[in-house]
């Protein structure tokens, strides 16, 4: 028998993570984006090491558990660098290095997706290859690579519960606090669930929006 008289007074500490979680989640997208565009020009580049290097990060952080990677960051380093880490610095260096191996994959297959006409009419202009990247290619590759993105960061957002095993003080820890304060788990668990669905919902609307306006754009 589900009681939510016992909850309705934590619920606004749960709301709380909710600043939590955006923050880890927007810090690692921004990390993601650039480490993947970083990794994703390596991959296509003709320096033979650079590829290799990339082709390893990926294989690495791919290969893995996203788990795995956080406790390593938040425990492993410590252990060897002899500093401390804290929970939020944890949740956003793994959860961007984990998503720059993703993005970096998605925009690789963007980037090959560019008509190679454009490649060939900016070398016969003599636009050079950061500029003709930058202006020409990344810009038609990101239009046609929105929809995986934004699947991206949605899976980001869903995946940043796994913090809690660090200790941060997201959304699915406080409502694992308030489940151990009132000794019953499974309500302050729904509402979490709750406002994970609400937060995808959110998200998947803003990228339908934006996927619409980049469309009217061309």
């Amino acid at each position: 028998m589900l009681n939510f008289e016992e909850i309705w007074p934590s619920v606004p500490y749960i709301l709380e993570g909710i600043g939590v979680t955006l923050k880890i989640v927007i810090s690692a997208s921004i990390i993601g984006i650039i480490l993947g565009i970083l990794l994703s020009l390596c991959k296509i580049g003709k320096i033979a090491p650079l590829r290799w290097f990339a082709n390893f990060y990926t294989s690495i952080f791919r290969g893995t558990p996203l788990v795995l990677q956080l406790m390593i960051i938040h425990f492993g380093l410590p252990q060897l660098l002899g500093i401390q880490i804290e929970p939020l610095q944890s949740a956003i260096l793994a959860f961007g290095l984990n998503s720059g191996a993703y993005i970096s994959e998605i925009i690789r297959a963007g980037i090959n997706a560019v008509d190679k006409g454009q490649v060939e009419a900016s070398k016969a202009l003599g636009v050079p290859y950061a500029k003709m990247m930058k202006d020409i290619i990344l810009p038609q590759a990101i239009k046609n690579i929105l929809p995986s993105l934004m699947n991206e960061f949605i899976t980001l957002n869903k995946e940043s519960a796994i913090v809690t095993v660090v200790g941060a003080m997201d959304i699915m820890r406080r409502a694992y606090v308030v489940g151990g304060a009132n000794f019953t788990y499974f309500e302050p668990l729904l509402i979490a669930g709750a406002i994970y669905y609400v937060m995808t919902l959110i998200l998947t609307f803003l990228g339908s929006m934006l996927e619409k306006r980049m469309r009217r754009s061309d």
